[in-house]
């Protein structure tokens, strides 16, 4: 009996999953949405070289959780592959819709209204949360004036914080090459002051990073004891958490810290800001 419901369960989620269909083709999604009343969420992707993309869609839009939420939504995928094939005519479309709403960054979600093809909705990178929250963070935004207005200042406020953080970063680089520990460390206490949870373990693993790139042999021990902080802070993060261990052992085993993650987005060019990665 406890085999048949497992087996049951199992075939409801691919079931689930099965159902939710992606559109290549924003006009027809747009035409979708006015037909069912629907707003159309838009995917701006690197299907094949773009990491926050690749877990974006394997935590959320692959979980049981979306599968139940996709009805809600016309869904569209534009992708900006780097090997996979794709027709000249489907690569100049996504271009120009690319530039129309002006994504530099992968992966972008945008809630469209499909009357008007207005934004009300917006969210760059992915930083590891569950698929519940990314769907609650979604249902946040309201296609009314006013949700227009808060997503305004949202990206304002956004656009104000990454700013900040580009200048830190610099102050770190230019730390790291006075191998200043102190003073790359008090930066990276500014630039992640406002992040909780499993994001912390973002800084630690920045304060090991940075250790070892200043002086290996010597800092190899406080170095340790970060990592271990990240891995702890990262518990609840298991893709995170997997990646901190390994970093750890590479550390051990004498190999160079790997490039942060980036657990808030990728863009197409490289950032000196450790939570864009390098």
């Amino acid at each position: 009996m406890k085999k048949l419901i497992l087996t049951l369960l199992l075939l409801a989620t691919v079931t689930a999953r099965a159902e939710v269909t992606w559109l290549t083709d924003l006009d027809a999604a747009k035409a979708q949405g006015v037909k069912e009343n629907k707003p159309v969420l838009v995917d701006f992707t690197g299907s094949d070289w773009c990491p926050p993309c690749k877990t974006l869609h394997k935590i959320v839009f692959e979980s049981a959780e979306f599968a139940a939420a996709a009805s809600q939504y016309v869904l569209v995928e534009l992708d900006f592959p780097n090997k996979k094939p794709q027709t000249p005519e489907l690569k100049a479309k996504n271009r120009e819709w690319q530039k129309k709403y002006g994504i530099t960054g992968y992966p972008t979600v945008l809630l469209l209204d499909a009357k008007s093809g207005e934004v009300f909705g917006k969210t760059v990178g992915f930083g590891g949360q569950t698929a519940q929250a990314y769907l609650d963070k979604l249902a946040s935004f309201k296609n009314t004036p006013e949700g227009k207005m808060a997503l305004d200042k949202e990206q304002k406020d956004a656009a104000a914080s990454s700013a900040k953080r580009s200048e830190l970063g610099k102050r770190i680089t230019a730390a790291v090459a006075a191998k200043d520990f102190p003073a790359a460390e008090a930066a990276l206490e500014e630039m992640f002051v406002d992040d909780k949870g499993s994001q912390k373990a973002i800084l630690a693993y920045n304060k090991a990073r940075i250790l070892i790139q200043i002086d290996p042999a010597a800092n190899l021990g406080k170095a340790m004891k970060y990592m271990d902080e990240a891995i702890v802070l990262a518990a609840d993060n298991e893709a995170l958490s997997k990646s901190y261990k390994a970093v750890r052992e590479k550390i051990l085993s004498g190999g160079v810290a790997a490039p942060t993650p980036a657990p808030k987005g990728a863009a197409p060019k490289a950032s000196a800001d450790p939570k864009k990665g390098a």
